[in-house]
């Protein structure tokens, strides 16, 4: 497993999630429904808390859904962060309504004297504010400077809207750089992590589909992550949100930065293979989403390499005709039918994740393991 120093950053806390210092990398997604349908927002919230999200962000673009904003945040069960532009009353709003963290853009929130405004009510409710720098929302006069959303004006807006926050004594801040241009997005974050302690979040802006931003935010944000830059990460894609999440967590435990999580092998197929793997990976995906196991689990079809990756990997499966011969930490366990296999390889990854869950750490029963859960005490609008 790959070894990462970590950018050394001070720690802010979303609800029960920390971010920044030494905790672990959390992954985030935004609702895409309607704020104001808080029963449809719920249920996506519950949704993706299933498949591993740990912070969620709802679009807060009126004041309908700022009261309607509230109503969510007491049926949530991840930290929930309120995403505010132009109107800086809807982030106190939000605030009020008992948000555990704000997203604002000072570039478009208004003058000194709201920023401050949104300040004080963070401030009063111990809530930190994300400074989310757009390359489609640069100040004008940046633009005109660097000739365009380059990565130098992404930095330069980001330190002068960091300036408003700490001169009005508020610093329990998080930042992002985000461009749709991958270059722009390394170099911008890479320069701003060199200037300041704040906890960074990842994320490529406007990344595209499926196919498209997941290439996209792999480069990016893995490039950046093996380069210990980032605490937090979005993999933004014009998909359902649960697609995120769980390219997010693929991302992180392809390089090697996060070990608490199922990791998944499989092999391409080939005319040798001796089974319907696809069909058998897709089972095994689902059965597992969630689950915050660290271990590596084995899918491969045939004789030519699925014993040896099985073998490797903390369980597995090889297929043969029929049937598949499953391992267990690196021996042959038995050989199941193919109806089989499934149940019994998603058993053995829950034995052997709860194993490895309880040695790393033996205070936290399995049944916390995803059961963590605050609700901060608000008033509705």
């Amino acid at each position: 497993m790959l070894q990462v120093a970590r950018r050394k950053t001070r720690q802010v806390k979303v609800g029960d999630v920390a971010i920044g210092g030494d905790a672990r990398i959390s992954v985030q997604s935004m609702t895409k429904t309607d704020t104001g349908d808080v029963e449809a927002t719920l249920s996506q919230i519950s949704r993706l808390k299933d498949v591993g999200c740990d912070i969620v962000r709802c679009a807060v673009p009126d004041m309908e859904s700022a009261k309607a904003f509230c109503e969510i945040k007491r049926g949530s069960a991840l930290p929930l962060v309120a995403d505010i532009h132009f109107d800086y009353r809807l982030a106190v709003a939000a605030a009020t309504a008992g948000a555990d963290k704000l997203r604002i853009n000072p570039g478009n929130i208004g003058g000194r004297d709201r920023v401050a405004k949104v300040a004080e009510a963070a401030k009063e409710r111990g809530i930190p504010i994300r400074v989310g720098v757009n390359s489609g929302s640069i100040p004008k006069d940046l633009l005109s400077k660097h000739s365009g959303p380059t990565w130098e004006a992404l930095v330069e807006s980001a330190k002068r809207s960091i300036s408003l926050l700490v001169d009005e004594g508020f610093e329990d801040i998080v930042v992002s750089l985000k461009a749709s241009d991958v270059m722009t997005t390394i170099r911008a974050y890479r320069a701003l992590a060199g200037l300041c302690d704040f906890p960074l979040h990842l994320g490529v802006t406007e990344a595209g589909g499926v196919r498209a931003g997941t290439v996209k935010s792999s480069i990016a944000l893995g490039t950046l992550l093996m380069e210990g830059i980032g605490d937090t990460i979005r993999v933004s894609l014009t998909h359902e949100p649960e697609e995120e999440v769980k390219v997010g967590i693929a991302l992180l435990s392809a390089i090697g930065v996060q070990t608490d999580g199922v990791e998944i092998i499989s092999c391409p197929t080939c005319g040798r293979c001796r089974g319907d793997l696809m069909k058998i990976l897709e089972d095994v995906e689902e059965r597992l989403k969630g689950f915050r196991f660290p271990i590596k689990v084995a899918v491969m079809g045939c004789e030519v390499n699925g014993p040896g990756e099985a073998r490797e990997a903390d369980v597995g499966v090889a297929l043969g005709e029929k049937s598949g011969l499953i391992f267990r930490e690196g021996r042959p366990i038995g050989r199941v039918s193919s109806l089989d296999i499934v149940p019994r390889l998603v058993e053995e990854a829950i034995r052997v994740g709860k194993q490895k869950t309880e040695e790393k750490n033996p205070l936290k029963s399995f049944g916390e393991l995803d059961s963590s859960e605050s609700i901060r005490n608000n008033t509705c609008l």
